[in-house]
């Protein structure tokens, strides 16, 4: 059994033989000497030093001589179920013998091995192929810090001279953060995944070891960023630190992006589309005052979509906490949003929450919302304008549009009690009575500036404000309609749903929907339960004044259709003319002679019988046949030791010892209930046949296999190797068979 050499310090780890080899209990003998043939043979990554492949090629090749050995192994097998079905009675038991196989200072539950100072390499590095990546962490990192370690080589001339082993440990713990990273990342824990990986890349900086390693750290930190600002600004309101981190992880994407439409790398993997629906997932985790510091931060870049978003910040913060001036803002902002897009209806509701009754109108008559402004004349039917319509329309608006999209905001949106505070109409009073749509528009677009009070004061101010004794009418069930718009239209990306980043996601209430769900493009809320086509005869002139060009366009698009389909008829005559005449002067050319017999209910060529032994040509094995060999035995394979467990299928490629042993595998795998499912692709690289012996072949190909593991039906872990294999063929009963197969080198394994 395994034991530390005499005079040399030994080390603990948690790791017992049959993990080493990853073989179960029961075992066969031909069984773990395939499972020590497979684990001598596959490499780790190539960073690591010889002694490292060494000692852990060490530690395999003890616990086989001791699991190979009969006698051994009844001894260590005595062990091990005493210690699993009586884990402190076997430490008992075990604590005055040299050859240990518990960790009085572990859980008892888990056995270990002692091995000898210049094997904990190894130990570690079997530890992590296994999985066990905390545990790597937890023996390695003080193996780093300890300034006493007995392998410091002092002399005269230096003084703690690095081990030798040292940067393999420090590689090991680094792959093992990476690791256990990306398994809490596919977890959901962000911000532990974050650690985790800061922690391996903290680490190879301060050792300047390994840049390769380094680099992949880093780049999964970048990509891992969105989802961790998601994670730490959902936070309740008392996580005021990891709040703030959030925020300041999103300015820094932002800066390396150059805003919310900028084409900067911040090496997320996010496209443009990718990073607004993030912006949009976001913008429900952030209250009214952080999203109206962001956005109107980034609306100076300038951005469209940021200008969009303060907007809308502008809009809820003055609302909601009756500063009618952060309105007007909105409202001077939306001139710039004007030259490029329809935002009449928002400005019209600006105008209302400013008590400028008639500008309100006169932007509503400039949208194009059909179906905001049916709803609105709906509601307006028994009153001379449109107010009622135009007020029950706000309302149902930032209720159902506006208060959504902030964490903080709640409860009822209610005009009355907004025009009923004091200081709102203390600053409506003061408002100029000149700030209408079309005078604003001779300004410059980057003037937003407001006027300041003394000069608000200096004019008489009229304007028609809301009756106060204004009864609203009875409100109808709230429905949405779709308008198709740009992509790069701003008011997308408060109806976008965000980029694929996270899971377990889904449409709520609001109509919202998470990272995971696909774009989905703006619906303009109309509080109706349907379509109401409505006329307004007092629009009837507005409208006559406004359909002249459209009928001159109208007139000009019947022309050019009318030319258009008389050229398609001219070419339609000319190609049936040329048509005839070229079958005149060449007739079509008919088959003569006997013609093949071909019949419906017979197959044209011979079809296999079901589970029938493949057929190969007859002659020396070419790379096509070894092809179609290797193709056959990997779907063999797969099939096998899959759901279905087909093993019989084995006996129709497979041939002597290798058959047995396969036949073993999928027995074994079937009896425990769990199987695997593979996605394969190959490369022949040589093919060697000798004239004398065409019978013997030997095929060297490159083998990438994806390899998923159930165990009752779940999956547990998942595998993607690439190896270099050596096919030993033989030619039987006119087909040929796999007699023997070994793995030449690993090029590379991920689990």
């Amino acid at each position: 059994m395994l034991s530390a050499q005499q005079g040399k310090q030994a080390v603990r780890i948690p790791l017992d033989y049959y993990r080493i080899l990853g073989s179960p209990l029961a075992a066969t003998e031909e069984q773990l000497r395939q499972a020590y043939s497979d684990r001598r043979q596959q490499l780790p990554r190539r960073e690591y030093s010889q002694a490292a492949i060494t000692s852990r090629k060490q530690l395999i090749e003890e616990a086989y001589v001791v699991l190979s050995d009969p006698k051994e192994r009844r001894a260590y097998d005595h062990l091990y179920l005493a210690h699993a079905y009586d884990p402190q009675n076997a430490l008992n038991r075990l604590a005055s013998d040299s050859e240990q196989f518990t960790d009085p200072e572990t859980d008892s539950k888990t056995l270990s091995i002692e091995i000898a100072q210049e094997q904990f390499v190894g130990g570690l590095l079997l530890l992590q192929e296994l999985g066990e990546y905390e545990q790597v962490i937890k023996l390695g990192r003080p193996y780093l810090v300890n300034k006493n370690n007995p392998t410091v080589v002092t002399t005269s001339d230096t003084e703690g001279t690095i081990p030798p082993e040292r940067p393999d440990v420090v590689l090991t713990v680094a792959l093992a953060c990476l690791e256990l990273g990306r398994e809490q990342w596919q977890q959901g824990h962000y911000e532990n995944a974050a650690i985790s990986l800061e922690t391996g890349e903290e680490l190879l900086s301060r050792e300047k070891l390994f840049p390769s390693v380094t680099a992949e750290i880093q780049s999964d930190l970048y990509k891992l960023r969105p989802y961790r600002i998601l994670e730490l600004l959902s936070q309740g309101d008392e996580q005021g630190n990891e709040r703030r981190q959030g925020l300041q992880l999103l300015q820094a994407i932002l800066e390396e992006r150059g805003g919310i439409e900028g084409t900067g790398n911040d090496q997320s993997g996010l496209s443009i589309d990718d990073f607004l629906r993030f912006i949009q997932q976001l913008r429900n985790h952030l209250t009214v005052a952080e999203q109206h510091k962001l956005f109107e931060a980034e609306s100076k870049r300038p951005s469209a979509v940021a200008t969009y978003l303060a907007v809308y910040a502008l809009i809820a913060r003055g609302f909601t906490q009756r500063q009618p001036a952060l309105i007007r803002q909105a409202k001077q902002m939306l001139i710039r949003l004007g030259k490029r897009q329809d935002v009449h209806l928002e400005q019209s509701l600006c105008a209302l929450l400013l008590g400028q009754t008639e500008e309100a109108t006169r932007a509503l008559e400039l949208s194009q919302e059909y179906e905001a402004l049916a709803f609105i004349r709906e509601k307006s039917q028994d009153s001379p304008d449109l107010l009622p319509g135009l007020c029950l329309y706000g309302e149902r608006w930032l209720q159902n549009e506006v208060f959504p999209h902030f964490r903080d905001l709640t409860g009822q949106a209610s005009l009355k009690e907004y025009f009923a505070d004091t200081e709102v109409q203390a600053y409506l009073e003061s408002l100029p009575t000149v700030d209408s749509i079309e005078s604003s528009r001779q300004r410059p677009s980057n003037s937003v500036a407001l006027e300041t009070p003394a000069n608000v004061k200096a004019r008489e101010v009229q304007r028609e404000p809301i009756p106060k004794n204004y009864e609203y009418p009875h409100s109808r069930s709230h429905t949405s309609s779709s308008k198709n718009e740009s992509a790069h239209n701003a008011r997308e990306v408060l109806v976008t749903s965000p980029p694929p980043v996270s899971g377990g996601n889904s449409y709520n209430s609001n109509g919202r929907t998470t990272l995971k769900n696909g774009v989905q493009k703006r619906r303009r809320s109309t509080p109706t339960g349907r379509p109401v086509q409505v006329i307004d005869h007092r629009h009837e002139t507005h409208r006559r004044r406004r359909t002249g060009r459209p009928q001159a366009k109208i007139r000009l698009l019947w022309t050019v259709f009318g030319s258009l389909a008389a050229i398609l008829v001219l070419w339609l005559l000319l190609s049936t003319t040329f048509g005839f005449l070229k079958n005149v002067f060449t007739p079509a050319v008919t088959s003569k002679g006997e013609q093949p017999a071909v019949s419906i209910n017979q197959p044209v060529v011979t079809i296999p019988e079901p589970n029938s032994q493949p057929q190969f040509p007859e002659g020396v094995l070419t790379e096509a046949i070894a092809e179609e060999v290797i193709q056959v035995w990997l779907s063999t394979k797969a099939a096998a030791l899959g759901p279905n467990h087909d093993i019989d299928s084995l006996n129709q490629i497979l041939h002597g010892s290798t058959l047995s042993n396969w036949v073993s595998i999928a027995k074994q795998t079937k009896a425990v209930n769990r199987y695997r499912k593979y996605e394969h692709a190959f490369e022949i690289e040589s093919v060697d046949t000798s004239q004398n012996d065409p019978n013997n072949a030997a095929v060297e190909a490159t083998v990438s296999e994806v390899t998923q593991y159930y165990d009752n039906g779940q999956l547990r872990k998942s595998g993607n190797d690439k190896v270099r294999v050596k096919y030993e063929l033989v030619r039987l009963d006119g087909g040929w068979r796999i007699r023997e197969m070994s793995v030449l080198n690993k090029i590379s394994m991920i689990f």
